[in-house]
């Protein structure tokens, strides 16, 4: 079975991700997806999807905006079109979608699990369920339009859904895991994040357990008709006082406001990246660096990768600073800087090849430059949030820098600190 893991608030905006982005995120989330399983297994893999603070640091890393709603939608696509071809090796599957996807999801579990061998019309019916819950039994003012559905080949699970509201612009997404659920009606959900936003009925809070009873007992005995009468007559009765909260699950709530501000990011631990990037890549990375066009920059993204791939849950409070890695495709923290993301993937894949092949020295130095950040970031120093961002729009251009409003132009002056790609603030 499983239950809910958590949920997340989130803006809602629309438009497309651009085809740039979307290839690159597609290659990006498949090999962050490899190692993880590599390292970690599929079932944790699971768990971190379930994560409603990792997710969205995922896709932040991944170059998607930030905050906004559309790096749910953006997220489970990539994974998608990049777990594909690795479904075999990996036994993972991603099933559904957004819109007119979501209504595929029962017929392409059963056909996953007519290949794996797990019981695919189980889990469709778990999908409908799902779906059922998010929908009906909590009743949010959430009108569910995505539904995506990781499933390993051994038929455990993640879902992750989102419902959009109209008047207030939020959209709100919902994770499910397999693992622990025992009931789909009785506080399944690992967690649901929102903003406060008056009374909401929720029957699947185990308190609510007297009331699914009761409305079964009352259907039984009195009917419909009788219901309505015995609502008539009850209309102006006080209620009796609430029970106890019941214990909150993880609940994420971004900000309105599209660029990254200082408030969104922990900067020691940013710090901490930047120091462990600019003292232990040298040294854990000599052969990746003799490779042209591989430099510090591209070191201090992957110590951001690296943190996506190693990091415990206590890390990712701050979704924003993950799109220092690759910046967004709206500009906000700053343009996607192509040639870093590009070198980033090709890093990576490296890495996982060599790994498939026995050899996992350079999948374990970018586990060690994670290692440093959170060793370094006690006594890390380096530049403001403010003069970081100005210095990677200064670079913009170097860094073959794109955006939804096209490349970016070079500056109107030069950059007088840069040094290829290198970046002159003090690390410490």
């Amino acid at each position: 079975m499983g239950r809910r893991a958590g949920s997340a608030d989130l803006p809602l905006h629309g438009g497309r991700v651009p085809a740039w982005l979307g290839q690159r995120m597609t290659k990006l989330g498949a090999v962050i997806t490899e190692a993880v399983v590599h390292h970690y297994g599929r079932e944790e893999y699971l768990r971190r999807l379930a994560h409603p603070f990792w997710f969205q640091s995922f896709g932040a890393v991944m170059g998607m905006d930030w905050h906004s709603s559309g790096i749910t939608t953006s997220v489970i696509g990539a994974l998608k079109r990049g777990l594909a071809p690795l479904s075999g090796e990996l036994g993972l599957t991603v099933c559904g979608g957004r819109g007119a996807q979501s209504r595929k999801t029962p017929d392409e579990l059963i056909i996953a699990g007519n290949r794996a061998g797990f019981d695919g019309v189980a889990l469709a019916a778990a999908s409908r369920l799902v779906a059922k819950v998010d929908s009906a039994a909590v009743q949010d003012g959430f009108d569910l339009y995505l539904h995506g559905f990781i499933v390993a080949d051994d038929g455990q699970w993640v879902v992750v859904q989102q419902g959009m509201n109209g008047d207030s612009r939020l959209a709100r997404r919902y994770h499910w895991l397999s693992e622990g659920l025992t009931s789909f009606v009785d506080a399944p959900h690992a967690a649901i994040d929102g903003h406060g936003q008056g009374e909401i009925v929720n029957l699947t809070d185990r308190r609510a357990d007297a009331s699914r009873r009761g409305q079964i007992d009352l259907l039984k005995d009195i009917g419909p008709d009788g219901i309505v009468r015995e609502a008539a007559a009850l209309a102006g009765v006080p209620l009796t006082p609430p029970p106890p909260e019941a214990p909150l699950l993880p609940y994420l709530v971004m900000p309105e406001h599209h660029d990254v501000r200082p408030k969104d990011v922990i900067m020691r631990r940013l710090h901490g990246a930047l120091a462990a990037a600019a003292e232990s890549g040298p040294t854990d990375f000599q052969d990746l660096l003799m490779v042209p066009g591989v430099g510090a920059r591209t070191v201090r993204s992957l110590a951001l990768v690296a943190e996506v791939i190693h990091g415990a849950p206590c890390r990712f409070a701050d979704p924003a600073r993950f799109s220092l890695a690759h910046g967004g495709k709206d500009r906000h923290p700053y343009p996607v800087p192509l040639k870093v993301y590009d070198e980033t993937i090709g890093v990576l894949k490296s890495a996982m090849t060599k790994a498939k092949l026995g050899n996992d020295e350079r999948l374990e130095a970018i586990r060690r430059l994670d290692d440093a950040t959170r060793r370094m970031e006690r006594d890390a120093r380096g530049p403001s949030f403010e003069a970081f961002v100005a210095g990677e729009r200064q670079r913009s251009h170097s860094y073959g820098g794109m955006s939804v409003f096209g490349p970016e132009p070079p500056p109107a002056e030069p950059d007088l600190f840069a040094d290829g790609d290198a970046i002159r603030h003090p690390a410490r």
